[in-house]
């Protein structure tokens, strides 16, 4: 995790760009929900972790370069590489266009299958 991103002398809080991936991800066709992990809070407290509440966990380094991991539930009937694909390719041309920071590796996690109602 991360405390803020620096991308031109503008500082960015973490909200914010958890924020603009969900929005983006949320919009791929085939993605049900953008949403955190299944664990409970709980369990999450115990492993000393802070579970994220728009399934999104962006991690820095030192060199400003970030790592994205999406939590999502597909609609059932989609091909889950097809839209984790997506879902990676949507993540960098969004994070560099809108926030111009650069992105070191996407990792997408379905979390879950979502019927249609």
């Amino acid at each position: 995790m991360y405390d803020k991103l620096t991308s031109e002398g503008l500082t960015i809080a973490p909200g914010v760009v958890e924020t603009i991936v969900s929005l983006a991800v949320g919009q791929i066709e085939g993605v049900a929900q953008v949403r955190a992990s299944g664990l409970p809070n709980s369990f999450m407290s115990a492993l000393n972790r802070k579970q994220q509440s728009h399934g999104i966990i962006i991690m820095a380094d030192d060199d400003n370069q970030i790592t994205v991991a999406v939590h999502v539930y597909i609609y059932y009937g989609y091909r889950l590489q097809e839209v984790a694909e997506q879902i990676r390719r949507t993540v960098f041309d969004t994070l560099a266009g809108q926030v111009g920071i650069d992105v070191a590796r996407v990792d997408v996690y379905v979390d879950g299958i979502q019927f249609p109602e």
